[in-house]
């Protein structure tokens, strides 16, 4: 049982993240606070860990940790709702024995345990002396109202770490939503939406606007034959393979979307009409190669920006146009734009 609570212990103080943590101005000041209301040299917040007691602010004390098993702390949450107060180290041996280390030896004592709401020990406000001490009952009061202050500062601190991680929950759960929003489920890739939503940002029109580009329009042939005669599974299958053979094919610049059905759709900035054809030919070829029962291959059509006449409307008809004309000639061919310029 004990194994259990020093576990259950040990995951409410990991659930503050403040263990090694850099010093913090409020812990400061109560210690400071402790030290004047009690008339001591030495007074501390220290948080048990695992095999270390180690102190989140300090006076009149040169270690920043020490060992648990030599820690009078230890013995303080021992009994996590009483003040332990020890006047004379000397007059109990057991404590002697773990007496820390101040620079010089303590011979008084007095830590009230820091506890989580759930009743779990997490540490102690102590003040110690060198010499033989008492306390009177308001001084003692007194370091235990600050030891409720520090267990406020401790709770505060895991709610802001609450709403941060509420937070970032909620960001990714928009993510996730924004992702499946724009892209298509089967292949990964954009889909229309996602396509007519990057082409509103107007960093992109900027840049699309600034140098030529190339649209590629892609279909899969025969696709309603291969639908037909292997099912949807397979056909399913197909446009996975192709949409990858695409993302294989093009730039990390390169934007590649389902645009519906069997048809895919590449925009491919900085880029001019032969370089175009270059990657146009690259997809089909993989998409040839690739390993199915039954031979896939797609047809493709390209535009480029250059003739500049009716925006990016304007390049996907003559690309469109194009994919036509690859399929009148027989498919599985790339087709270049030959509008006049």
């Amino acid at each position: 049982m004990f194994d259990v609570r020093e576990a259950e212990r040990q995951a409410a103080l990991d659930g503050y993240a403040i263990v090694d943590t850099a010093p913090e101005e409020a812990f400061d000041d109560i210690v400071r606070l402790a030290a004047t209301l009690c008339d001591m040299p030495a007074a501390a917040i220290s948080l048990i860990d695992r095999d270390r007691l180690w102190f989140k602010a300090r006076i009149g004390i040169d270690q920043p940790q020490l060992d648990r098993a030599r820690s009078l702390c230890g013995h303080a949450i021992d009994a996590p709702h009483d003040t332990l107060v020890v006047q004379d180290l000397e007059e109990h041996p057991v404590y002697a024995q773990r007496r820390r280390v101040l620079g010089l030896r303590p011979r008084f004592y007095a830590g009230v345990p820091l506890l989580s709401p759930e009743g779990h020990a997490l540490g102690v406000l102590s003040v110690a002396d060198v010499v033989p001490r008492m306390l009177g009952n308001p001084q003692l009061e007194g370091l235990r109202l600050l030891a409720r202050q520090v267990q406020h500062l401790l709770e505060l601190r895991r709610l802001m770490l609450e709403q941060g991680h509420a937070r970032a929950d909620l960001q990714r759960r928009h993510d996730d939503l924004q992702y499946t929003a724009h892209h298509d489920q089967l292949t990964g890739l954009l889909n229309r939406a996602g396509l007519e939503r990057l082409r509103a940002r107007s960093d992109v029109q900027r840049e699309l606007d600034a140098q030529p580009y190339v649209l590629l329009v892609l279909d899969i042939d025969h696709f309603k034959r291969i639908n037909d005669r292997h099912g949807h599974l397979f056909g399913d299958r197909v446009l996975c393979a192709v949409a990858d053979a695409v993302s294989r094919s093009v730039r990390a610049s390169d934007v590649a979307a389902r645009f519906g059905g069997e048809e895919f759709l590449v925009v491919l900035p900085d880029t001019r009409l032969d370089g175009g054809a270059e990657i146009g030919e690259r997809i089909r070829r993989e998409v040839e190669r690739l390993a199915l029962p039954v031979p896939v291959t797609v047809s493709v059509g390209i535009a480029d920006s250059a003739s500049n006449q009716g925006g990016p409307e304007h390049v996907f008809e003559r690309a469109d146009q194009a994919l036509y004309r690859a399929k009148k000639a027989g498919r599985n061919r790339v087709v270049a734009d030959d509008t006049p310029r």
